[in-house]
């Protein structure tokens, strides 16, 4: 069976500190559903904190098709994106930004101690945040007569099946949304029912 839920953080976490060798690491984890949410919250974080060495992040979007990005924002290449991006992997975590903020101080912590702070503060500030599991949902239409009302709530209330809307006249139509893993045993039970029609939105 498909995966019906994924795993992401309810809201934006508090800052978590992590120091190294006198360099301070700040990290931070937001929900996110779009890449476009990704800049504004960098930028809000380099205006914030305007005297940081790097603001280094990674994210990840997607259930079905991922995609994420790792950034190091000038440190040594994979130093810190990834080591950032491996920790939202080991949490199972998507649609979330994780980002680390570093003032470095004075000491060099060379590439393994870059890759294990950046790692550690990702860590910390996702085991800081919320982690909620939310349902993949299919949207579905279903159009019928009103004569067939009575057995489509029947249906409906078996599987507990969210009504987004209802247009209730001489022909009804219903917007609902069914958890990813029941659509197809939803689908098959409307479909065996001749004078109703349904279909997937989304």
């Amino acid at each position: 069976m498909e995966n019906d839920s994924y795993k992401t953080v309810a809201k934006a976490s508090n800052e978590v500190l992590f120091k190294d060798r006198k360099s301070k690491f700040f990290g931070y984890v937001f929900p996110i559903n779009t890449e476009d949410e990704v800049k504004p919250i960098i930028t809000g974080l380099k205006k914030k904190y305007h005297t940081a060495n790097h603001v280094c992040y990674a994210w990840q979007l997607g259930t079905d098709t991922i995609s994420y990005r790792a950034n190091d924002d000038g440190e040594p290449n994979n130093s810190a994106g990834m080591p950032i991006y491996g920790q939202i992997q080991t949490f199972e975590l998507t649609n979330v930004l994780v980002a680390v903020v570093r003032f470095f101080g004075g000491t060099k912590l060379g590439v393994g101690g870059l890759v294990q702070a950046y790692k550690t503060s990702a860590q910390l500030a996702i085991e800081s945040a919320s982690i909620v599991e939310k349902l993949i949902e299919v949207q579905l239409k279903i159009v019928f007569d009103y004569p067939e009302m009575d057995i489509v709530m029947r249906i409906l209330k078996q599987h507990h099946v969210h009504i987004l809307s209802q247009k209730l006249e001489l022909n009804c139509e219903l917007l609902v949304t069914v958890r990813r893993g029941e659509y197809e045993m939803i689908q098959k039970r409307f479909d065996e029912l001749h004078k109703i029609s349904i279909s997937k939105i989304r």
